[in-house]
């Protein structure tokens, strides 16, 4: 019903209003009219009259009609249910102030006036509980979807537990709570928590703490089983024994944060007893609880992965030579994949116990991780082997057929070139080098006088053949000379003007002419150097370098070392001097 239609009743005398001009309708056939058919008007008005309450009673909202001096004329069935204090004779004025929307007897009524003839007035009243109540969930569910959307993605980046943990009580205040406490299961019988706090409208802080595993609270070890505990006085109490909570007039809960097999933390949320945790409340708190454990977990995860692959690098770099009497050695190792450092090639030595030294040079097939593990398998080899085996060519050998034997049980084609040699010292300060070769570059020398020379020494590959043609070389140093050995990695890095050059073997020794005064760990850092200079920060091959000094009386390492002049290309063929 419209309020034109109210604006027509007559509820003084119980009777409708004579319309002015009374309307009947009408069927249009050609040019003659004929009416519809009876309606309304045409029965009797009392009957009309006493049908207006059945029809108003199906309305859905209330009718509360009111005189020009207030007073109330008449009430609708459905607004006697809606505000049962509105009498016929009465007034409004006990319902107060009449806001288009007010809360009575616990529900939501919307409040809408017209006005009627004779100075008169109608208000409508509608129940708006259950649309309100329906528009109010769909905001509360949007909300809450926006929260967990921002949770995952700000839980998404952390891959350390230490911000990741943070990041997750960071992230429950003050949606989820006032304060916010994360436990980590124990580890090694301590446990690690975060806590974030929120003061007047600031920024929640965050601080943390360690507790021995015994210290905890019940209510958290049972979470860590997997329950979760019910928001009783015990709970805040055991908070607040172990400093989480400023107080006990707090409302709280504890809920576990899911892991791979068992929880890998609880949560727990407290705020102000006013605002009690309801259900809803706690299916958004386990909402997030599952997305920060999956974050935990993933952070978790990647440090365990990260502190194994530290481990495992860290045992297939090349390891420092042991130190040997009067040799002073000089190393320098970069690897072709810089993230991983660790590649194909290898240096090292081993003590013998008449006072002399094994030590080796070498590069394997592939590149990476697999390359890594193959020479970590070699000086496994060569550590074992030394012991029954100190010459240098049979020792070679024996490596051969031990890399022939582990290749053909893992069906790999694997192979390696390799100097290695035996030092051992002489009275006068010098020492004397026996090397064997296997395929590799030959060594270079940096005598006294500032030359370099090329040892003579070549090979066959080592874990191809069963029996092949290996090389050997003896040389002395004299205090103060040097032996220089080194990867293709150095040779073969390829710069230059043109961009595609090898550095190539004149050189390296051009570069290294003139540095007989430098110590064996500064020419390794040269070497190094150099190779990189050339290469421009292209991609290279591994690079490793192995340098062993005789340590003369006289002779120790300088404190200051001198720049040595960058080195420079060959002129171009037919260019002249100055």
């Amino acid at each position: 019903m419209t309020g034109a239609d109210v604006r027509d009743l007559d509820p003084g005398d119980g009777r409708f209003a004579k319309p002015s001009v009374a309307r009947v309708p009408t069927w249009r056939s050609g040019t003659a009219r004929a009416p519809l058919g009876p309606t309304a008007l045409d029965r009797p008005q009392a009957q009309v009259v006493a049908d207006w309450p059945e029809v108003v009673e199906h309305l859905r909202e209330g009718l509360v009609v009111c005189g020009p001096d207030g007073t109330v004329m008449h009430v609708s069935p459905v607004a006697q249910r809606l505000l049962p204090e509105v009498v016929v004779g009465g007034t409004l004025d006990g319902l107060g102030s009449l806001d288009p929307e007010m809360t009575r007897h616990g529900r939501r009524l919307r409040l809408r006036r017209a006005s009627l003839s004779a100075g008169r007035s109608c208000w409508y009243v509608e129940d708006v509980s259950d649309s309100v109540e329906r528009a109010d969930a769909l905001v509360a569910e949007r909300s809450r979807s926006a929260f967990l959307a921002v949770v995952g993605e700000k839980l998404g980046n952390p891959l350390h537990p230490d911000r990741a943990a943070a990041a997750v009580v960071r992230l429950a205040v003050p949606t989820l709570a006032e304060v916010a406490v994360l436990v980590l299961a124990p580890r090694s019988g301590r446990a690690r928590w975060w806590r974030a706090r929120r003061v007047d409208d600031e920024s929640p802080t965050v601080d943390r703490g360690v507790l021995i595993a015994a210290e905890l609270p019940p209510a958290v070890v049972e979470s860590l089983r997997g329950g979760e505990p019910h928001a009783v006085d015990w709970l805040v109490e055991q908070a607040v024994d172990a400093g989480w909570l400023p107080g006990a007039d707090l409302s709280a809960r504890l809920v576990p944060l899911p892991g791979r097999d068992a929880p890998m933390g609880v949560l727990l949320v407290a705020r102000q007893a006013t605002r009690w945790y309801v259900e809803e409340d706690l299916d958004l708190i386990r909402a997030f609880a599952a997305r920060a454990g999956a974050a935990l977990t993933t952070a978790l995860l990647y440090r365990d992965q990260t502190e194994m692959a530290d481990t495992l690098q860290a045992s297939l770099l090349p390891a420092a030579p042991a130190p040997a009497p009067g040799v002073q050695w000089g190393t320098a190792y970069r690897p072709a994949q810089a993230g991983l450092r660790i590649g194909g090639d290898f240096y090292g030595s081993h003590r013998l116990p008449d006072g002399g030294s094994v030590f080796f040079l070498g590069d394997v097939s592939g590149k990476g991780v697999e390359a890594a593990v193959f020479t970590g398998q070699l000086r496994q080899c060569l550590h074992a082997l030394h012991r029954v085996e100190q010459h240098p060519v049979r020792l070679l050998q024996l490596l051969n057929d031990a890399l022939l034997e582990t290749t053909l049980a893992h069906g790999q084609g694997r192979f390696a070139t390799m100097v290695l040699g035996v030092v051992r010292p002489h009275r006068d300060g010098g020492l004397g080098l026996t090397l064997a070769g296997g395929g590799h570059l030959a060594p270079l020398v940096l005598r006294s006088s500032g030359e370099v020379e090329q040892l003579p020494l070549s090979g066959m590959l080592i874990g191809v053949v069963s029996d092949p043609r290996i090389g050997q070389v003896s040389t002395r140093l004299a205090p103060g000379e040097t032996c220089l050995l080194y990867s293709d990695g150095v040779t073969e890095a390829r710069g230059g003007r043109r961009g595609d050059e090898q550095l190539g073997t004149d050189r390296l020794t051009q570069a290294l002419t003139g540095c007989q005064r430098m110590p064996a760990p500064a020419l390794a850092e040269r070497i190094e150097q150099v190779t990189c200079d050339w290469l421009a920060q292209r991609d290279h091959d591994d690079i490793a370098v192995l340098a062993l000094r005789a340590v003369g009386p006289g002779d120790r390492p300088h404190r200051h070392l001198h720049a040595v002049p960058a080195m420079s290309e060959p002129e171009p063929e037919g260019s002249t001097g100055p």
